[in-house]
């Protein structure tokens, strides 16, 4: 068997019991061996001011390491809320200091990314999906066109750790999680 893809999980909520973070759990637990999901934390990243990055011994150690991890991951897969019809401002922050300093962009390289935007409620989570989609496409990274993920209801599809509450969702979630995978293959080559 090859080395697994490393995929790099970013997670655009900071609650420790999220539902974009219980999702991401739950994705991690139908993934193929073929990819080695990492969930990369971006609460410790400072606001991004270019100022920082003016010199390179002022640059927050935080941002160091998440650019770091964006360089050497294979691919993304981005779990994001929706707040206001929109992305939440520490998932575009996270989006932002990955992509500077100007020229220098870790997001860089056409890996594959694939966004799964999550909502307690019954309707909602598209357009954050296509807010952060439209970042993506800006920073040259290519999304996953097919299928898309909106999780509805995500309060009662899983249980505090992350396991499924439904058969149904879990089959949703394989389904996504081995489109990725082969969008990732597909890249790959």
């Amino acid at each position: 068997m090859s080395t697994p893809r490393r995929i790099a999980v970013i997670i655009g909520s900071l609650r420790k019991a999220s539902f974009s973070r219980k999702a991401a759990l739950a994705m991690k637990s139908v993934a193929p061996p073929e990819l080695d999901l990492q969930v990369t934390e971006i609460g410790d990243l400072a606001l991004y001011n270019e100022e920082l990055d003016e010199n390179p011994e002022a640059t927050p150690q935080p941002w160091t390491r998440f650019r770091d991890v964006l360089r050497s991951s294979d691919g993304f897969l981005i779990f994001t809320p929706e707040y206001n019809r929109s992305l939440p401002g520490v998932l575009k922050n996270a989006i932002d200091v990955g992509s500077r300093p100007g020229g220098k962009s870790s997001w860089a390289g056409g890996k594959p990314a694939g966004v799964v935007s999550v909502t307690p409620y019954n309707n909602g989570a598209m357009s954050a999906n296509h807010a952060l989609r439209q970042c993506m496409v800006y920073l040259d990274v290519p999304v996953m066109q097919q299928p898309e993920m909106y999780v509805s209801n995500a309060g009662k599809s899983f249980g505090d750790n992350g396991e499924f509450t439904s058969d149904d969702t879990k089959k949703l979630f394989t389904k996504f999680i081995g489109a990725y995978a082969a969008w990732v293959e597909k890249l790959a080559k």
